[in-house]
């Protein structure tokens, strides 16, 4: 954001920001999932052999992982009635590493379903699928799915077999099979490109409209964003006073707080933001303790 804004212009942009806000927009995906026939529907659009029937876990933003690893946030994790996991991930650019990324999502998902001292076969009674929806084509073949599971190099009809799947959503694509027919139209949103026939999209738009609408969650999302500017801005002016690394010292710090303040007012349980405050300041358990301490 341009420091050379006021306030009130950095606000309004704040405020721009939230009704400008799309299905591919971050905060905006995960609130629209919030809503389980919603969120349902897309998984099983997605995923049309999986013919999931009941959402008993729905989490967005779900931190999976300790402070002292690498931290991964999955923008939805559902769990059916039927125990299948779902990670649902929208990737508006392409950074490159995506093969890697899922490798890595994918051990942090068993990571959280393998308590220690279980076996191994627990693992088998969760079968796992993510679906990443993308807005590039990361493969370059234009097709509209891309769908992964581990096989024999010398046959591919013998399958690994490890209850794993992964399927990239191409809102770029080109080709569309049988089974693509269903996600199609949700693609074209993500293109901005609503088509007016279909009811889902239609369910869908209207629930951005309603959370847009919505004064708790437009506030919600107003203040944290308010706060994080404030806490910037002070940290600036510290700093020409007083030199520029005590400031960005104390940018830090007011901005931990801001952080926390919100959170609680919003009524964000405390391992939660506990978690989130480490991830953004990259601090240890014990330095997120000192600030819950000073409070």
């Amino acid at each position: 954001m341009n420091k050379n804004l006021s306030r009130e212009q950095q606000i309004a942009l704040i405020y721009d920001r939230w009704q400008k806000m799309t299905i591919t927009s971050d905060p905006m995906f995960g609130l629209v999932m919030q809503n389980k026939k919603i969120c349902l529907e897309l998984i099983n659009r997605a995923l049309p052999n999986l013919k999931a029937k009941e959402i008993v876990q729905l989490e967005t933003q779900k931190d999976v992982n300790s402070v002292n690893s690498h931290r991964v946030r999955f923008d939805v994790y559902v769990r059916d009635s039927q125990n299948n996991i779902v990670v649902i991930e929208m990737q508006v650019n392409d950074q490159k590493n995506l093969p890697a990324r899922l490798r890595y999502y994918q051990e942090q998902i068993d990571h959280g379903l393998l308590h220690p001292g279980e076996d191994y076969s627990i693992l088998n009674q969760y079968p796992t699928y993510i679906i990443m929806f993308c807005n590039f084509d990361y493969f370059g073949r234009g097709w509209a799915r891309y769908e992964f599971e581990l096989t024999c190099t010398k046959d591919q009809h013998l399958k690994f077999n490890d209850k794993r799947t992964v399927v990239v959503l191409n809102a770029l694509a080109k080709e569309f099979d049988k089974d693509d027919q269903a996600i199609k139209s949700f693609l074209a949103l993500m293109r901005n490109k609503s088509n007016n026939n279909s009811r889902f999209i239609a369910q869908i738009q209207n629930e951005i409209k309603q959370i847009k609408d919505d004064p708790e969650r437009r506030n919600g999302f107003m203040k944290y964003e308010i706060n994080l500017m404030d806490a910037k801005r002070e940290g600036r002016e510290e700093g020409i006073r007083e030199g520029l690394k005590e400031g960005q010292r104390a940018a830090k710090s007011d901005g931990i707080k801001a952080l926390i303040s919100t959170l609680q007012e919003l009524n964000i349980e405390p391992v939660v933001i506990k978690q989130k405050v480490s991830e953004k300041y990259h601090l240890t358990e014990q330095e997120v303790e000192k600030f819950f301490k000073q409070r």
